[in-house]
């Protein structure tokens, strides 16, 4: 086998500033703001131990062994969904991660004669999904509710259905759609499937914890919510809450779904323990939004135009080399802040992209912007 492709390509983006590697564990212990551990609760060993101390040692598997329509273990899956569909009151169905989620959902669900429209910025796993259906597929202007009015008052007629995909909260530049006028929508076109993924937005918003929908008041509006366990909820896996019948559908025709390892049951007996200490979170929640509040409105100067209103905090360098040594410096200072670059955001908008938890409080982001004012 010739490599020279392959070393070409690498030499090529490495001398662009873009070349990935997989982060060494640091041997100090810094302020980590570029994990997902929105709510503090992976790093919080308390849980862990009242976890442990709760558990049924004998009643605990490490693997399930098969796929889920194929495992005999099935009550921790059980009992996970059904803590679920009491707090969504929607049908609960899990998948192995926000990847296998999207992917799987989406490729099954656009079956006859179907079109997508997706926002300009959803992530990559959607987009995959969408690849994998093989169904015609539009793009609408970043969170441009008039485009997608346009779009739909063009194509509604053509199509049995309509799916419209977007996500609460924009995981590059944490700014958060409307949901409201994406009802509207869907109430305008019986023909809309409104899709929404809370990956970045559940268990950290809404007075439970289940995301951008719950605090809008719209679960109940909005046909297929995708929810993951590997950000706020420091477990691993993700659900699709939806109706009884799309439900049955995708356990019938999710590929993701039917052709995968179930997760290890042990992971949705934490998850479910995560999830209910969650729904009590709210003086977290509200202090993560402050906290958040008060970096956005210091970064909005380098910002331009993006303006983020979550937890996700972007600081816009505008080239991967100055990413990377503004990320190589905070380093130095205690700060594991990586560089986010080209093609997982447009050339010219690189950036870092602050993650904030819980446990960051006010008075470390004020620290935060003043070693950065003096780095820039």
């Amino acid at each position: 086998m010739t490599e020279d492709f392959f070393t070409t390509y690498l030499q090529q983006i490495e001398q662009q500033g873009n070349l990935r590697k997989i982060p060494s564990e640091p041997a100090e212990e810094l302020i980590d703001l570029s994990s997902n551990d929105y709510m503090s609760i992976a790093s919080n060993r308390s849980f862990f131990e009242e976890f442990y101390n709760q558990c049924d040692k004998n009643g605990i598997y490490m693997s399930s062994s098969a796929s889920r329509l194929l495992s005999q273990k099935q009550k921790d899956y059980d009992a996970l969904e059904c803590l679920l569909k009491d707090l969504y009151k929607k049908e609960i169905l899990l998948f192995n991660s926000g990847y296998h989620a999207n992917t799987g959902t989406i490729s099954a669900i656009a079956a006859g004669n179907t079109l997508i429209v997706a926002d300009k910025l959803v992530h990559a796993s959607i987009i995959d999904g969408i690849t994998l259906s093989r169904r015609d597929f539009l793009r609408f202007r970043h969170n441009d509710i008039t485009h997608l009015r346009t779009i739909l008052s063009k194509k509604a007629s053509e199509y049995d259905r309509i799916i419209v995909v977007a996500e609460s909260i924009y995981s590059m530049d944490g700014d958060i759609c409307d949901l409201n006028s994406l009802v509207a929508l869907k109430e305008e076109y019986p023909n809309v499937i409104l899709y929404v993924d809370e990956a970045h937005g559940f268990g950290v918003r809404g007075k439970y914890g289940l995301g951008i929908a719950e605090e809008s008041g719209l679960i109940s509006q909005i046909d297929i919510i995708i929810g993951t366990f590997g950000k706020a909820a420091a477990s691993t896996g993700a659900f699709t809450a939806t109706s009884a019948t799309l439900k049955k559908f995708l356990t019938n025709k999710a590929r993701s779904f039917i052709f995968s390892t179930a997760l290890p049951p042990v992971s949705c007996l934490w998850t479910k323990f995560v999830v209910e200490k969650l729904t009590g979170m709210d003086k977290e929640r509200k202090q993560l939004l402050d906290t958040s509040e008060y970096l956005n409105e210091k970064f909005s100067a380098y910002n331009g135009n993006i303006r983020s209103h979550s937890q996700i905090v972007p600081l816009i360098t505008g080239s991967s080399n100055k990413a990377v040594a503004l990320s190589k410096e905070l380093l130095k200072r205690g700060y594991i802040a990586l560089p986010i670059r080209k093609p997982t955001v447009p050339e010219g908008t690189e950036r870092i992209r602050f993650s904030l938890n819980a446990k960051f409080r006010k008075e470390q982001a004020e620290r935060l912007y003043a070693e950065i004012k003096d780095i820039i």
